[in-house]
């Protein structure tokens, strides 16, 4: 388990190996943060699958609008919350593995509440994608997530929480 330094920025995954502990970045991108948090808060994220996952790239979830078990499932990656997009706040924290970054479309102020987590180094990404935070202990559970686009049993998120309530 991870020393958490600031619980208030601090996200806890329950994945079906164990948790993963994502340490939020709210310096360089608060708005970010603060639509992780929120939704985090509101249980949107608990049982929302892994809708996209490349070896070697990354892990992608956080459609709470398709993103849970059920008749939807194909269209996994296609919606966001009910929130307003946030828009881009690029840094030059570069996209290491471990890193967390929101997914969007191709315009860069679409991005509410996917994410994605780096399993490599994807520099190519920088500048492109908002990094606003990094896996600071359970990396081993997010290298375990089924591969596909879609994975045809795709894991979950079984719930996410930020640490300061949980």
């Amino acid at each position: 388990m991870a020393e958490i330094k600031d619980p208030e920025n601090t996200l806890l995954i329950e994945l079906k190996g164990g948790t993963v502990t994502i340490e939020l970045l709210p310096d360089v991108a608060p708005q970010h943060v603060a639509r992780v948090k929120e939704l985090a808060r509101e249980g949107a994220y608990d049982g929302v699958v892994f809708h996209r996952v490349i070896d070697g790239f990354m892990a992608q979830t956080g459609d709470v609008q398709h993103g849970r078990d059920g008749g939807n499932l194909r269209m996994a990656g296609t919606g966001g919350s009910d929130k307003p997009d946030v828009p881009a706040e690029f840094s030059k924290l570069p996209h290491d593995r471990g890193t967390l970054g929101a997914a969007r479309s191709s315009n860069p102020n679409s991005a509410n509440s996917q994410f994605f987590i780096n399993f490599s180094d994807n520099h190519f990404l920088n500048g492109q994608y908002t990094v606003y935070g990094r896996v600071i202990s359970g990396m081993e559970h997010v290298d375990a997530i089924t591969r596909g686009e879609p994975p045809a049993n795709p894991d979950k998120m079984i719930s996410m929480k930020v640490a300061a309530d949980a």
